[in-house]
């Protein structure tokens, strides 16, 4: 079962996930000796990566044995403004000593089959020794229940071999380069971050589905051994039955 963390305020949503990304920091180093953690997209979690670059947070991690990879990412430079990296890079990567070669920027400016298969490898390379398994993954949810870039109707969807994608999404009009659920399905804790009442909908359908009621693509992430973790503020938890309080 998921674990739900509803709270007022997008800040202190915020704030519980820092808390959240400290202690598994913590506990990845004692046990493996590193923190690799894939970071999410869009305007969501650009408070959270403010205020892990913050001195209340930054000074209690280690940030030089963090490995930093994205879940997914725009078909874009990566000054572009629509660039995942480029937002994360401004909020936390810029303000914090994680060293260059530990980041693991999708390169979205290449040929998006060319950016796929590169960062799928850069993905095993990085476990060597065993299945890939991020020690977290965050990710966010859209109006339409989407996660990461896995959109209903696309070939990212049903992927069960893949590890990384790209797919057309023909609503956007665009490509994006994607984790795919067995990759998501594999960590050992996934985290969404989700503050916007207009995705309270989205929320529920995921958290609470109605009979017979489609699936969303969200709903899909469903770790296998690890734990998967809520983020949630009351406007967006709104919808949900009594698990709203306090």
């Amino acid at each position: 079962m998921p674990e739900l963390h509803i709270t007022p305020t997008a800040e202190e949503a915020a704030q519980s996930l820092g808390e959240l990304m400290v202690r598994l920091s913590r506990d990845s180093l004692a046990e493996r000796g590193r923190f690799i953690v894939a970071l999410s997209g869009g305007a969501t979690p650009r408070r959270l990566y403010q205020l892990l670059a913050s001195p209340s947070y930054a000074g209690r991690v280690a940030w030089g044995r963090w490995h930093v990879f994205w879940s997914d990412e725009r078909c874009v430079p990566p000054d572009h403004p629509d660039s995942n990296y480029r937002l994360a890079r401004q909020a936390l990567l810029d303000r914090v000593p994680i060293p260059p070669e530990n980041i693991h920027r999708v390169r979205g400016d290449l040929a998006a089959a060319d950016a796929a298969r590169e960062y799928e490898g850069a993905v095993v390379q990085a476990f060597p020794d065993s299945q890939p398994a991020f020690d977290l993954i965050l990710l966010g949810i859209g109006e339409d229940g989407h996660t990461a870039s896995l959109f209903a109707a696309t070939v990212a969807l049903p992927e069960e071999r893949r590890l990384v994608v790209a797919c057309w999404v023909f609503h956007l009009q665009a490509l994006r380069i994607t984790f795919t659920l067995p990759l998501i399905n594999n960590a050992r804790a996934v985290a969404f971050l989700a503050t916007d009442g207009a995705k309270a909908e989205a929320v529920r359908r995921v958290l609470q589905p109605a009979p017979g009621e489609s699936t969303l693509p969200a709903s899909l992430v469903r770790p296998a051994h690890g734990a998967l973790h809520w983020f949630l503020t009351r406007d967006a938890a709104r919808l949900l039955g009594a698990v709203t309080a306090p």
